[in-house]
């Protein structure tokens, strides 16, 4: 397994002798969300396992509300059938997910902390790879890579808050689209049913509302409101 730290000094949240930029938007969005909310948030640390449809939409807003610390998990590269849902773009195009998404996330904010894990998730490594962090979410596309994580993180990282997708392909109606408590320690969104098949794969409206109400889990936790 291969992982690269970004090595930028966090600045994050920034001082009174920081760069302006980076006061500017610390000030916007206390602005926009309130100091005692934004400091909760930028000491914020999530793990996201998955950098598809699911992941990297759950980066972005995790990103834009100035969570403190994501580390970024993926093994995979950016192709073209991502485009129709992912967060990605043309000029990334067969790059590593782990470092097209950074590029993206240090567009909105490059004052957060980072870190790439370019690895494939495995029963062996998943304690290598999803780190510390206190909230894990788990953001795969295959039904048996979802299995996989969930029994791990779940027997060897009781602790861990686990949030994790289920049921958001092809354009069904979105009030079947939920968030459930499973355990303590396990959230679940999406309709837990419409899986990918002919003429009705993933596609970037639904997909996009489960993210959403992923990353709208984590916030609620990051702030105690769950």
């Amino acid at each position: 397994m291969s992982e690269e730290a970004d090595k930028r000094i966090t600045t994050w949240p920034p001082q009174k002798n920081s760069d302006s930029l980076a006061i500017s938007l610390y000030e916007a969005l206390c602005a926009r969300h309130g100091k005692v909310v934004q400091d909760k948030l930028t000491r914020g640390a999530v793990t996201i396992c998955g950098l598809g449809g699911l992941g990297s939409n759950i980066a972005v807003n995790l990103c834009r509300i100035g969570v403190g610390h994501l580390r970024l998990v993926d093994f995979d590269t950016v192709d073209w059938t991502n485009l129709n849902r992912q967060s990605y773009f043309i000029e990334h195009v067969g790059m590593l997910k782990t470092e097209a998404l950074l590029s993206f996330l240090k567009k909105i904010n490059p004052y957060l902390s980072y870190e790439t894990v370019t690895a494939r998730i495995t029963p062996e490594n998943v304690l290598e790879c999803v780190g510390t962090s206190p909230i894990i979410c788990e953001a795969f596309d295959r039904a048996d890579q979802k299995a996989m994580l969930v029994t791990e993180v779940r027997r060897r990282l009781p602790e861990a808050i686990l949030v994790s997708g289920s049921g958001m392909a092809g354009c069904g109606h979105s009030n079947l689209m939920k968030v459930r408590k499973v355990s303590e320690h396990f959230y679940l969104c999406g309709d837990e049913k419409t899986a990918p098949r002919k003429n009705a794969g993933l596609m970037a409206p639904r997909v996009a509302i489960c993210a959403g109400m992923m990353a709208n889990t984590v916030t609620q936790l990051l702030l105690d409101e769950k």
